[in-house]
């Protein structure tokens, strides 16, 4: 007699928060908010619906719906006054009933759920109760909070009074310095005036009774007291006025990209940073698929390099030791420096002059290789989807299945949707998904497909479309492996044969992988 989850979900059964109070997969949940609102009919009005398992007991707020999922054999009646209290405190956190304003209260509303229903049973709260308990308002707290802004306050006033002093002392010690020179002026001037009349008065005999003053200048303009800093023209102080310019624009529903967000987005993308090793060998492959939507590869083709970068001279005499498998298909090249006769015979990539150093600062590439093939054995990733029509909808089953000998990173699955088709009702998935507007498809997203889950499905309804619709679906993922069987053994000195400390990055990544 319990009620086992309270949630806020869409029309079309979108789950928007959702708190269970026993233990209950994620899968379970999602299965019974989904099929939710195929089960209310319209123009009625009960406030519940039962299935063979559970009753929904909901409450329609705007163009959504409270729910309360409970176990057949619970109260009824306290079932209702527990949705009453719910739907009472979902206001009390979310200003205006929309989707976008639920997923921010969201944390709140969770709380607040806690708070009405403890371990599947009503608490005896009311709403201001529940109010008081989620804002957890604390004298101590706010006490130490006073106390902070208070020493950040005198802090603000020391550094003032500080700043005025030194600026105070600068104007003092400026203007001591120019009443100095133009006292040191005037003594040299009647130095002067004082030898000449002494020597026009004295005897011949008599000798002179002063002893000659270093010569000293004439006149010294006194220094001018500093004035106001002079600023020129200041190119980043409009930024403040720019920013508050995007504001008001976003503000009003534009779309404005941030600039210096994208700026470091770009940054994001140019790559990983510089690498810190003397000696430092990147790997990396592109694959390019067309697979049939009716099974069959029309089109494969794999792309890989392999590039050396060293820092200094010192570290430049050297020879890369390759190992890896025989690779049937493959089209190596090597630099047009590289000894080939020692990457034939021995596998090995050095220069044809040994007492040559190989170039510093940028990336090398000294050696590529291609495959173009329509094997299925060599794709990494398959995808096999399944259209069909049923009552007016479309049931949409789409699978992946993986057959590389390495693990997937990064998985994401892009199914288009029709035109017109708002968030699909998904069913069944294993891992996430999100719907993109503005691509109008489903994205499917996998973190890692490794030997746990070589395979995977999901099931999601849109209204009923013509199969081709759903095609083409675009694909991408990464891997720290690459397809074609390369590696770097070791790396030796070219004049010792000794080994040398170096780096290494390796990265499989897509580039145009689609099922049509």
């Amino acid at each position: 007699m319990v009620v086992l989850a309270a949630a806020v979900v869409t029309k079309t059964g979108k789950a928007l928060v959702s708190r269970q109070f026993v233990d209950m997969s994620r899968i379970r949940i999602e299965g019974l908010l989904a099929a939710f609102p195929k089960l209310v009919g319209t123009g009625k009005q009960h406030t519940y619906v039962e299935t063979e398992n559970v009753r929904y007991l909901y409450q329609p707020i705007e163009s959504m719906y409270l729910v309360l999922v409970t176990n057949k054999s619970s109260n009824i009646l306290e079932d209702l006054e527990t949705l009453r209290l719910c739907g009472k405190v979902v206001p009390e956190y979310v200003e205006a009933l929309e989707e976008e304003e639920v997923a921010l209260a969201a944390f709140d509303l969770l709380f607040a759920f806690d708070e009405v229903i403890s371990l599947g049973h009503k608490e005896n709260v009311t709403v201001s109760q529940v109010r008081q308990n989620t804002e957890m308002e604390s004298h101590e707290e706010k006490l130490h909070k006073m106390i902070i802004q208070s020493k950040i306050n005198e802090t603000k006033d020391l550094m003032k009074k500080k700043a005025q002093e030194i600026e105070k002392t600068k104007i003092e010690a400026a203007k001591g310095a120019g009443r100095m020179s133009g006292i040191s002026s005037m003594q040299g001037m009647g130095g002067s005036m004082g030898g000449g009349m002494g020597g026009g008065m004295g005897g011949g005999d008599v000798a002179p009774s002063y002893r000659p003053e270093p010569s000293v200048p004439a006149y010294t303009k006194p220094a001018e007291p500093p004035r106001g800093v002079k600023k020129g023209m200041q190119l980043g102080k409009s930024k403040a006025a720019g920013r508050d310019f995007l504001e008001s624009l976003k503000a009003e529903g534009e779309a404005v990209e941030d600039v210096t967000s994208a700026a470091a987005a770009a940054a994001a993308v140019t790559g990983p940073p510089p690498p810190s090793d003397p000696v430092f060998i990147a790997v990396e492959e592109k694959i390019s698929c067309v697979l049939n939507k009716d099974g069959g590869v029309e089109n494969c083709e794999v792309q890989g390099t392999m590039s050396l970068q060293i820092q200094s001279e010192a570290d430049a005499f050297v020879r890369v030791v390759l190992a890896g498998g025989a690779n049937p298909g493959y089209q190596f090249k090597t630099h047009p420096n590289i000894d080939k006769a020692g990457y034939s015979n021995d596998n090995v990539l050095g220069l044809k002059d040994p007492a040559r150093p190989f170039p510093t600062g940028a990336p090398l590439g000294v050696l590529k290789w291609r495959l173009q093939t329509r094997d299925e054995g060599v794709v990494p990733l398959s995808i096999n989807c399944w259209p069909s029509v049923s009552g007016g909808e479309s049931y949409v089953n789409i699978e992946y299945e993986s057959t590389a000998i390495f693990d997937l990173q990064n998985v994401n699955i892009l199914i288009p949707l029709p035109h017109g088709a708002q968030t699909p009702q998904v069913n069944q998935i294993d891992g996430d998904w999100r719907y993109d507007m503005r691509k109008s498809c489903l994205v499917w997203s996998i973190e890692l497909i490794d030997d746990t889950n070589r395979t995977g499905s999901a099931e999601f309804v849109v209204p009923a479309a013509a199969a081709d619709s759903f095609f083409p679906i675009e694909v991408e993922f990464g891997a720290t492996k690459t397809i074609c069987d390369v590696r770097v053994d070791s790396v030796l000195d070219a004049r010792s044969g000794q080994p040398v400390k170096y780096g290494s990055r390796t990265a499989l990544v897509t580039e145009g992988y689609h099922v049509e």
